[in-house]
């Protein structure tokens, strides 16, 4: 079986948020990413999970997560866009927007596009063809099965899609624009 392990996943965790309620360190104290507190500390390689992106995430990416990084931005939904333009001023990552999906968390559910940095990032490997480490880096999480139930269909097409102008088409079988 994978693991997340296997692969480098990061947060930029800017401290933002209720620390009580961060899937980003949950996640670290399980072993299964590591947080950067500096946008320095980035790696130089990979994809950035920026929800204003200009592109859209697909299986073509698995080259970046898979020979590079999976980095998210662990930050307050409130300061993203200040957030976002600092990181890109001083990363050479590749941004990439999640397609629709709904949160399963209990702060945003049901919500689109309101996932936790967990929910990205398990949202990310299931896109790049990395089911089971999708699966195993929800597992600390009450809301996995919420989370995978909600998406099912969503993430399976979105994975047997080829690139991100399929990804955009197929999103809009699930979601209205």
């Amino acid at each position: 079986m994978g693991s997340p392990r296997s692969l480098r996943i990061e947060a930029i965790h800017l401290d933002q948020d209720d620390p009580k309620k961060c899937t980003a360190r949950k996640l670290e104290r399980a072993g299964l990413i590591k947080c950067k507190s500096r946008i320095s500390q980035a790696p130089k390689r990979g994809v950035l999970l920026d929800p204003l992106a200009d592109h859209i995430l697909s299986p073509a990416d698995s080259r970046l997560v898979v020979g590079g990084s999976l980095v998210a931005l662990d930050c307050s939904w409130k300061k993203i866009e200040d957030s976002v333009r600092m990181i890109k001023r001083t990363t050479r990552l590749e941004s990439r927007i999640l397609p629709i999906l709904l949160a399963g968390n209990p702060v945003s559910w049901g919500k689109r596009g309101r996932l936790s940095t967990a929910e990205a990032l398990a949202a990310s490997l299931y896109i790049v063809g990395k089911k089971e480490e999708a699966v195993e880096l929800l597992r600390p999480f009450n809301f996995s099965d919420s989370f995978m139930t909600l998406n099912k269909e969503p993430l399976e097409a979105y994975a047997s899609c080829a690139n991100g102008s399929e990804v955009i088409e197929v999103q809009w079988e699930f979601f209205d624009p």
